[in-house]
């Protein structure tokens, strides 16, 4: 069914740019003509040209990187979150994925989830705090299957691109209604008039130009929507199929829609790529009829009215049930080649689901580690967390008063710290020697002692500061900016 997918999305990839490339055009042409009525037009048009050049050149190589930055989404390692990096793996083997997914957690209570990414080598999956605090593995997992198979189908790149371009159609739009307000001159000059055109006409070109700054925006969304409805029944589809547990989706798309919580980082460019939308407080069918995704409701229905399968076949005629319809929601190939797949029973790892406090507790520890947080352990056994703008090299336990060493903090005079931690050990508890490997790059060995259960922060010898969350089981740790790797006890 892959094969059948891709071609499908390549053509509406081609739609797209051809469409978004006609309406940018058209805007401006419009633009220009307005600016200046002899040749504005020509010009803008040529602008618009080469702004929808640059545009699929930025979108191929790094609209995912533009969009995770505007999502607020920060890249987490496996040793910050071992559960959701596991359950990552997993629906990447299951989809037959060439690489791993990136992983970006977004610092937001509102629960949702979202995959970009033009190629599958080089794509990434980004969760929210709020979806890991609510959460089970089993819902989580039907999450991740989820944007896992919009990688897979290429799903996310046709929305990568349709996010660069729509996203350039309004600013664009935006612009030129706001600079009439602020061109000086510009109702004298077109009353007046310009060499080669009446003040009608240029009166005209205005009245077009302002009447397809509103209506192109409009026109693109228009395009995004028809392209991107269908997919998130096949995305749900194919997480039934990848999960063998459609119950466990269904109840996350519960969840997520009666949080009521709009996702603030989110808008209505980045809106469509998540799998519900993150704009709307209540998932209501009317509040749907201009929504990029279908009613969370429907798709709900659906999923439970398998008959305890998990197949594409069996996805189909839930489909057809529940929307009275016998249009196909799963390409031709796929039906043909399904297999009966009987779904299984739930795990019985309830995770967030378990302590409700607690799991609020560690979510929140997880994003201040995640936003640059320190966390020191007194020897009396006083846990401190601090912010990443502390600046002081030291700060007194607010219960026993002896002086700690804020990790990271002399990060400036990473010189002098890598001199002096040859036989003296690394700022913040790290201990041992370094030698020079055959590569030149040194070859240490630091040791820190964990002093609890809890997040912990300690230096590494060149000053960066590295994390160590509640849930790492490793025996070392490596630094991501000098390579060195430290040995946990």
């Amino acid at each position: 069914m892959m094969w059948e997918l891709i071609r499908q999305n390549r053509r509406k990839s081609l739609v797209l740019f051809v469409g978004m490339a006609l309406l940018l055009s058209a805007l401006g042409y419009a633009v220009g003509a307005v600016f200046d009525p002899e040749h504005g037009g020509i010009i803008g048009l040529a602008l618009a040209i080469g702004l929808w050049i640059v545009l699929t050149l930025i979108s191929v190589s790094s609209g995912d990187d533009i969009i995770l930055k505007i999502s607020r989404a920060r890249e987490v390692t496996p040793d910050v979150h071992p559960r959701l990096f596991n359950v990552v793996e997993e629906m990447k083997i299951a989809a037959g994925l060439p690489a791993m997914p990136k992983v970006y957690i977004i610092d937001d209570p509102s629960p949702n989830a979202f995959a970009i990414g033009i190629k599958p080598e080089k794509s990434a999956v980004a969760v929210t705090a709020g979806l890991i605090e609510r959460l089970n593995r089993d819902e989580l997992q039907g999450v991740v299957a989820h944007e896992v198979s919009h990688i897979s189908n290429r799903d996310s790149q046709l929305m990568t691109v349709a996010g660069i371009m729509l996203g350039s159609i309004v600013l664009i739009a935006h612009f030129f209604l706001r600079s009439l307000w602020f061109v000086p001159g510009s109702s004298r000059r077109y009353r007046r008039g310009a060499p080669g055109g009446s003040p009608q006409l240029q009166l005209i070109m205005i009245g077009v130009a302002i009447v397809l700054a509103i209506l192109a925006p409009i026109f693109a969304r228009l395009i995004y929507l028809a392209i991107s409805r269908k997919r998130e029944y096949l995305a749900d589809a194919t997480a039934a199929q990848l999960t063998r547990y459609p119950e466990g989706l269904a109840s996350a798309l519960e969840k997520i829609s009666s949080a009521g919580l709009p996702l603030e980082s989110a808008n209505k460019v980045t809106a469509p790529m998540y799998i519900v939308n993150p704009l709307l407080k209540k998932d209501m069918k009317l509040s749907n009829l201009g929504s990029t995704h279908p009613p969370t409701e429907e798709r709900v229905k659906i999923l439970r009215s398998m008959a305890g399968r998990a197949d594409y076949r069996s996805y189909q005629r839930a489909f057809s049930k529940i929307k009275k319809t016998h249009s196909a929601i799963i390409p031709s190939s796929g039906l043909r080649k399904t297999k009966r797949l009987e779904a299984r029973e739930a795990s019985t790892d309830d995770g967030a689901a378990k302590n409700a406090k607690k799991s609020a507790r560690e979510v929140m520890d997880l994003m201040r580690a995640v936003n640059g947080y320190a966390f020191l352990v007194c020897a009396c056994g006083l846990k401190m967390k601090l912010p990443p703008e502390l600046s002081t090299p030291t700060i007194a336990c607010p219960k026993c008063g002896k002086e700690n060493e804020v990790p990271g903090v002399e990060l400036a005079t990473v010189g002098a710290v890598v001199g002096a931690v040859t036989g003296a050990g690394a700022a913040g508890g790290g201990e041992g020697s370094e030698t020079i490997g055959e590569s030149g790059a040194p070859s240490q060995r630091y040791e820190y002692v964990r002093k609890g259960t809890g997040w912990e922060t300690f230096s590494c010898a060149c000053g960066n500061r590295l994390q160590l969350s509640p849930a790492f089981r490793g025996s070392v740790i490596t630094c991501k900016l000098c390579n060195r790797t430290t040995t946990i006890k």
